[in-house]
């Protein structure tokens, strides 16, 4: 198959994809196969929160709307453009995804197959719907497909490298089980911003998408804020109350109410504000519902601990404070180009 035909299908995919939106959901003339998949694609979003209780229609439409801003003619141009892709000799690579968020795997399942790869996927137990309804879709489209995608439920095997996403503790297992093959492990990170309280109420506003997208379950999600000392929460907590509806979810507010209690209960120190809980601490993971804050006097300095650190970090958020940091509100709209844990996933697949 060739590139052109492989780019060809993810653009006819993402078009099918820009039909979907919260509010205003509605079949475009011209998208290929509406009459097989646009009603089964809205059954599925409606159905997505019985498959997994985060998966609520909000958040699986803000994925899919994300996909189909990046599955452009010109984006996916933009995105190849730095690679040569002629050469590369079929391989099969399994993946190993995670279910944390909406199809938070599809960049790798993108990047093997618009790369000429065949791809071996193994869902998470959290997220068996999703992807595989849109490589059907992507099947109907470009039909020689149907030999590049293959999902299984069970041991990988027969595989040439895998790119594998877990927890920090599933890693080390990956690293065993994979160890014979070209591989990408990818661990735990966190996102992390940074605050100078001259941020406008706009930036704190968008501070707020950065946190509360998907329930903080990402790991794009800033979990962790950097404050000059002697901060005042009071903005912060003022823009925070944009979001204030996110409580009325069981499963975060059952997060919510359970990991206050434990902080309480440990006697931390705590600021709150009904729905959401700060608590300062030199760890980057904090738990749902709750961000930690970390005081810096300098910069600079502040500056070296991030760079020392950085394979903690997925995004740092700031107002061009950083190299390559995010804007506020922008974390969880990553381009083709932003790879997860900064590996280039194409420059990988171009050489097993």
């Amino acid at each position: 198959m060739t590139l052109t035909k492989r780019k060809n299908a993810f653009i006819e995919l993402g078009k099918f994809l820009s039909q979907f939106h919260l509010d205003n959901s509605q079949q475009k003339e011209g998208v290929l196969y509406n009459d097989t998949y646009y009603e089964n694609m809205l059954n599925l979003i409606q159905a997505s929160r019985s498959h997994n209780g985060w998966y609520t229609e909000e958040q699986v439409f803000f994925s899919l709307e994300s996909w189909a801003e990046a599955l452009t003619p010109e984006n996916l141009e933009k995105w190849l453009s730095n690679y040569d892709l002629d050469n590369i000799k079929p391989k099969t690579v399994g993946l190993v995804l995670a279910g944390n968020i909406p199809l938070v795997g599809f960049h790798d399942f993108l990047s093997v197959l618009i790369t000429g790869h065949k791809a071996l996927i193994k869902t998470s137990s959290n997220d068996q719907h999703l992807l595989p309804f849109l490589a059907k879709y992507l099947i109907t489209v470009e039909p020689e497909f149907k030999d590049f995608i293959n999902f299984t439920e069970g041991k990988l095997e027969g595989f040439d490298a895998v790119i594998a996403t877990g927890s920090n503790n599933t890693a080390r297992y990956f690293e065993y089980y994979f160890k014979d093959k070209p591989s990408i492990i990818r661990k735990n990170r966190n996102s992390a911003a940074i605050l100078t309280g001259n941020e406008s109420r706009e930036d704190l506003i968008g501070l707020g998408e950065d946190i509360f997208r998907y329930f903080g379950l990402g790991c794009r999600n800033v979990s962790k804020l950097f404050v000059p000392t002697g901060y005042d929460f009071k903005d912060f907590f003022e823009a925070m109350y944009e979001y204030r509806d996110v409580i009325h979810y069981d499963k975060y507010a059952n997060n919510y109410d359970y990991n206050k209690a434990v902080f309480l209960m440990s006697n931390f120190k705590l600021l709150d504000n009904e729905f959401l809980t700060i608590k300062e601490d030199s760890g980057y993971a904090s738990p749902i519902s709750s961000v930690f804050y970390e005081y810096y006097d300098n910069l600079d300095t502040l500056k070296q601990k991030l760079e020392a650190e950085q394979d903690q970090l997925q995004c740092v958020v700031s107002n061009n404070l950083t190299e390559n940091s995010s804007p506020f509100g922008q974390t969880q709209k990553p381009g083709l180009l932003d790879y997860a844990d900064n590996i280039d996933t194409i420059a990988f697949l171009s050489k097993i």
